[in-house]
């Protein structure tokens, strides 16, 4: 592997954006390859509204990839303030409008916008959609009702995934074999790296695996493919698991796409055997490393989780930020 190696890190949301700000020091090339099937908030209305990708995932994957220069993070933090007030433009993040305003301008090509805005922002990196298309979860969940014979029932959309109280039984999304960028592809087919990881796991992770043609691109590279673990399970999600059923629910969804390492925070892993037997069980190497904040809710540091990446990919020397 290249002191420098090409990374494509795969998610959306908080998670997605600490494991590029983690992963930007580090990667020769990084790209991030990020969900499309938020349907809530800014989002959610402006999908309804146009025939676009969701921006808000897109765009946190931009700030956290916005250059150094003060300039340039005084944009990446326009990008995401949220507008005040009570009209229609309240509550939206002002990099959710230029970027649906980019696509508008540039014929619906949402690549060639994301592209666009990486070079206003001085991106050390370039962010791509899992899909051409926005995609939609459909869950089955276990209930507990009585009156219910099946004692399960299907749910809809990200929001109301995340929200409801019973346990994710299976997810799928839809269209079911959407269409997948070239460049994402290609970004894959040369990657030294391919990170899965951390954020929530039914519908910002598992997502990526559920398209076939990113699943089979996944399962075709040499690439060394990285896990990080989450901190703590997440309500509505992934109640009461232990970090190894999230392992074992992500091996359920691999269908042939190679694990190598695992990464978890040691402060929050309970039975570090149990987690290490399920890790080995599926031909991988387990870090246990500190790479929580240490203030604040649980969330990951960039600059542990940074160190922990490093300590996973031999030679690789951070790059000096000035």
């Amino acid at each position: 592997m290249s002191a420098r190696p090409a990374v494509v890190a795969l998610g959306g949301g908080h998670g997605l954006a600490a494991s590029l700000a983690a992963w930007r020091p580090l990667a020769g090339e990084l790209t991030a390859v990020v969900t499309v099937a938020d349907d809530g908030g800014s989002s959610g209305r402006i999908r309804r509204e146009m025939p676009v990708l969701p921006p808000g995932d897109l765009r946190m994957a931009l700030a956290a990839l916005a250059g150094d220069d003060a300039r340039l993070q005084e944009l990446a933090a326009l990008m995401q303030h949220r507008l005040g007030g009570n009209g229609v433009l309240a509550g939206h993040p002002v990099g959710n409008l230029v970027l649906t305003g980019l696509t508008e301008m540039h014929d619906g090509d949402a690549v060639r916008a994301l592209d666009t805005l990486c070079r206003l922002l001085g991106a050390r990196g370039r962010v791509l959609p899992m899909a051409d298309v926005p995609l939609d979860l459909v869950a089955i969940v276990d209930t507990v009702d009585p009156d219910d014979p099946q004692r399960s029932r299907h749910i809809r959309g990200q929001v109301a995934i995340a929200a409801s109280p019973d346990r994710v039984r299976s997810i799928r999304v839809t269209p079911a074999d959407p269409p997948v960028h070239p460049d994402v592809l290609a970004a894959i087919a040369r990657a030294d790296v391919v990170c899965l990881g951390p954020g929530s796991w039914y519908t910002s992770v598992l997502p990526h695996l559920l398209v076939p043609r990113l699943r089979a691109a996944l399962a075709d590279t040499s690439a060394h493919v990285v896990v990080v673990l989450n901190l703590e399970p997440q309500a509505g999600e992934t109640d009461d698991f232990s970090p190894e059923q999230h392992l074992r629910v992500l091996h359920d969804h691999l269908q042939g796409v190679p694990l190598h390492t695992v990464v978890a925070d040691e402060s929050s892993v309970v039975d570090r055997r149990g987690l290490l037997s399920a890790v080995r069980e599926f031909g991988a190497e387990l870090v246990l490393a500190p790479v929580a904040a240490v203030d604040g809710p649980p969330r990951h540091d960039p600059g542990l989780l940074g160190a922990a990446l490093t300590a996973v990919l031999p030679g690789v020397v951070p790059e000096v930020r000035r």
